[in-house]
Order: C-alpha cells, then structure tokens, then sequence
C-alpha cells in the first residue's frame, strides 16, 4: 500500500496542470457545499432564537376554539385563565394574551388589524411591555416596525382604534403609540396592535379571560387545564423547519451540478491517463503487479485528487468562511419584503460534522468515479500494452 501511495502521488506529481484543474474544480465544490449548508444552519438557528424569544415561547396553550389561521374564530376564542397558572402568572414565567380584530384610522384609511393584549409584567417574551407599567395613556400601545412604517407611524402618535366587544358592541377609543420595536418575526409585528392585557379585557368585556398562554419553561407542559390544547414549540416551528428543509433539498440541485462537473473532470482524466499510460500499465504489470494492484493505483491516482481539493480548500476557504461567520451575511431587509423569519444579517454555522460528512461524501464518490475507467486495465493483456494497443 505503501509503494502503491508512492507511485501514485508521482504520477499525480508528473500530470501538472490535469491534476490541478481537477484539485481546484473539487476544492470549489469542498466549498461551495461546506458555505450553502452553513448559510442554511445558521438561518435555521437564527429562525430559531427569533421565533421562540418574540413568539412561541417554550410552547404555547390554545383556548381550544382558537385557530390562527380563521379569523371567525376569534369570537370565541377566550375563556378564564386556569387557576393552576396563578403562581406562574405571578412571577411573570407565562404570558397570557387575548386576541380580538379590530380597525385602526391612520392619515384618514381603513387598516383592519389584530388587537393583542399582553401582561405588562411577562418575562417570556422579548416585547417591551415593561413600557405599560410606566405610562398612564388611556390606551398606551406598542407596534412593530414595519406595522409603524405601512402606517406611517412614530412614537407619541395618536390614532383612532375600533373594536367590537364580547356583546357585539362596536366601540371606539383614541391609543398612543408609547413604543415602536424592531424584530424579524412579522406574526409579532404586520397588522398588529400590543396594548395591556387588562386594557382590553376591560374593552371586550372579558375580565380574567385570554386566548392563549405563552410557557417560559417546558415543564409547564405537564399541566392539563380543561379547554386548552397544549402546542410544542417544535410543532409551533413547523412552518420554519419545513421551509428549511425545503431549501435543503433545493441546494442539492447545487450539489449536484458542482458535484457532476468535478467528476467529470476526473473521469475523463482517468480515461485519458488509461489510454495514454498503456505502456506504463504494461511495464506494471510485466514487472509483477498484479491486475488488480494497477487499478487500485489508478483509483487512489483519483482519490488524492480529493485529498488534495480538501487540502487546498482549507487554505483558501478557512479564512473566507471564518470571515463570513464572524460578520455575516446582509440579506438588506429581505424579511419585509418576502415575510420570512430573516435578520437583515445572517451568520453561518459551520460545525466539525458538516465539514467532515463533506469531506467523506466527497471522497467515496470521487473512488467510484476513478474506479469505473479503471475496471478497463483488469482486461489488458501485458504484451498488448507494452506494444500500446488498448483491447
């Protein structure tokens, strides 16, 4: 084997620039995989974060006429908090929040929305509500960035807002606009309204009622109140697991197209080197080796071009990468436009696992591709390759 090693990296050595266009045609594709799935993860993990700090929490109880997804359900879509939250409610480590729609006036147009009540003293999301404690508006609300920017609205702004109560009362009142946040989670923010949960308790008529309970901690799961269905935060991120793994199998039309150029680049060379090296292969064999010992030299001649790819890659590709994870990569706001759970900068995850399956994934392949035109040597005849006639 070790002879075998020898005469392959001379060969490889000897070939000049054949095996350099294969190396950095390979070391390319080492990189190209390597930063796409590492965009992927990152974006995957970043989701994440933002999902489950402004939004789902550890997982969340539905008032069990609730669906996001009907808005005629919200008319029924309350009822009492469980007296078996009391304690958590009171250190804040469950957030209730009653969902009704209403209308709001801005510059004299009609924006239908969703009022959102919120305790002023819940620590599982990252919404600033600790702002309600500290003001004395008839109707103190917080609103979402780009609910402020459609509307054209800033901090300290008054706006009309119109409701319609648990009888089925239209009402109206005057808000202010006490604070305006940033986030990437559009569900927290488009069409939206955040004021405080007994503001608009008292506004619906629903004292003591919410429409869903937001868990700071997993363990609150175990609890059973009748007419709520717990949801998982796993099952709440569905839509985000989904849209990633969808993206994953979309990268692998990359892959393989990368993937396709390189081994073609190789298995022609190995063509090639078979056809012109015949009286090389002859000599081998004639000196001893035997048929299957000369195909393993010309499968590991195209198995260190994989070795070698990986070696380059890392010289060049270890700084552009660690670079890019550091600073990230701007995608300019693309989360308001498109309404992806996308920060304007995402920062690429590269952990030892993807590097390596990488790096085997690569390695077999590029084997079986240096082994199939090698299958051809077993039927040469030594004296016809020494004379280099191919059979």
């Amino acid at each position: 084997m070790k002879l075998l090693l020898k005469l392959a990296a001379k060969n490889l050595y000897g070939a000049g620039r054949r095996t350099w266009l294969n190396v950095i045609v390979l070391s390319f594709s080492f990189l190209v995989i390597i930063w796409h799935k590492g965009l992927l993860n990152g974006w995957d993990r970043q989701a994440r974060n933002d999902m489950v700090n402004w939004e789902v929490g550890a997982g969340q109880y539905w008032q069990s006429s609730y669906d996001p997804y009907d808005p005629f359900s919200l008319t029924d879509a309350h009822s009492n908090i469980p007296s078996s939250f009391d304690t958590l409610l009171t250190k804040g480590e469950v957030a209730p929040v009653l969902i009704t729609e209403g209308t709001i006036y801005p510059g004299g147009r009609i924006q239908s929305i969703l009022i959102k009540g919120i305790s002023s003293d819940q620590k599982v999301l990252k919404l600033p509500t600790e702002k309600f404690q500290k003001n004395d508006d008839e109707i103190p609300a917080l609103i979402g960035s780009k609910m402020a920017s459609d509307n054209g609205l800033k901090t300290g702004d008054e706006i009309t807002i119109r409701w319609r109560d648990t009888h089925g009362t239209f009402d109206a009142n005057e808000l202010k606009v006490i604070g305006i946040f940033t986030t990437n989670v559009l569900t927290v923010d488009a069409g939206q309204v955040w004021i405080p949960l007994d503001r608009l308790q008292k506004m619906m008529g629903m004292p003591g009622e919410a429409t869903i309970l937001i868990c700071g901690n997993t363990s609150e799961a175990n609890l059973k109140p009748e007419g709520w269905k717990f949801k998982s935060s796993e099952e709440l991120l569905k839509s985000v697991t989904d849209l990633i793994k969808m993206k994953s199998v979309g990268g692998i039309v990359l892959y393989v197209i990368l993937m396709s150029l390189a081994m073609l680049a190789i298995f022609d060379t190995q063509v090639l080197s078979i056809f012109r090296r015949q009286k090389e292969i002859g000599t081998y064999i004639a000196l001893g080796m035997t048929r299957s010992q000369v195909v393993g030299l010309f499968t590991l001649e195209g198995s260190l071009n994989s070795v070698l790819a990986g070696l380059l890659a890392a010289v060049y590709g270890i700084p552009l990468l660690a670079m890019q994870a550091s600073r990230g990569l701007s995608f300019a706001g693309a989360s308001k436009d498109y309404g992806l759970v996308l920060a304007d900068r995402i920062f690429p995850v590269y952990s030892l696992g993807l590097v390596a399956t990488t790096i085997i994934i690569i390695l077999i392949t590029t084997t079986i591709v240096s082994y199939l035109p090698s299958r051809k040597i077993a039927k040469m005849k030594p004296t016809e390759a020494l004379r280099g006639k191919l059979q």
